[in-house]
């Protein structure tokens, strides 16, 4: 009797609701993505990751999260104009120890557009680990291929705190030894932590 009923639906009807059904599936996948706070000296940056288009990406950056790694680093290379980089150094510039590099997926589709956030590399494709970079412009010249023939992999972008990407983009910079474009007063990471976990 049921079956027979669902016949008897209207065709237009049984479509909207198909479609509904489709956009909440939809919405549901959309509101999956996990979200990450770095907080910093000069305010709260949110991220959001692209698990689904660069997973090996997002389960590292997940893992030096979890671990409380970035505690205590700074954004130690900032370029107006270009990008901030950061995840690597203590406020002494001495490098923290690091898991194995993962695998480059710069051939995801996603673009190192502006607030969009990358893993940072060697010259070796599959040396990224710990340090990553917000573009602060559209950088499609650091997309797959890229000037290199592997480009750099973008892996989530930023969902609140623009100003303070934008803040930090400005900062007084010098060069040291062994650096370039390291903010004078350092822009330290008080702690990451992720604030909406995928179920």
């Amino acid at each position: 009797m049921q079956k027979t009923l669902m016949f008897r639906t209207p065709l237009l009807s049984r479509l909207a609701m198909f479609c509904a059904g489709m956009t909440l599936a939809g919405a549901a996948l959309a509101a999956s993505a996990p979200q990450v706070s770095i907080k910093t000296t000069m305010g709260e940056i949110v991220l959001e990751l692209d698990q689904e288009k660069a997973p090996k990406s997002v389960a590292n950056f997940l893992g030096y999260v979890k671990s409380g790694f970035y505690k205590g680093t700074i954004f130690h290379r900032v370029i107006d104009g270009f990008m901030i980089q950061g995840g690597g150094y203590d406020t002494k510039l001495q490098p923290k120890r690091t898991k194995n590099a993962i695998p480059l997926e710069s051939k995801n589709g996603l673009s190192n557009l502006t607030y969009t956030v990358a893993m940072a590399r060697a010259d070796n494709p599959n040396s990224a680990t710990s340090q990553f970079f917000i573009n602060v412009a559209d950088n499609t010249p650091l997309d797959y291929p890229g000037a290199d023939g592997n480009g750099y992999a973008v892996f989530g972008k930023v969902v609140k705190g623009q100003e303070v990407v934008d803040k930090i983009k400005g900062v007084l910079v010098d060069d040291k030894p062994g650096f370039e474009n390291v903010p004078v007063i350092p822009v330290v990471i008080e702690s990451v932590k992720v604030v909406k976990a995928v179920k």
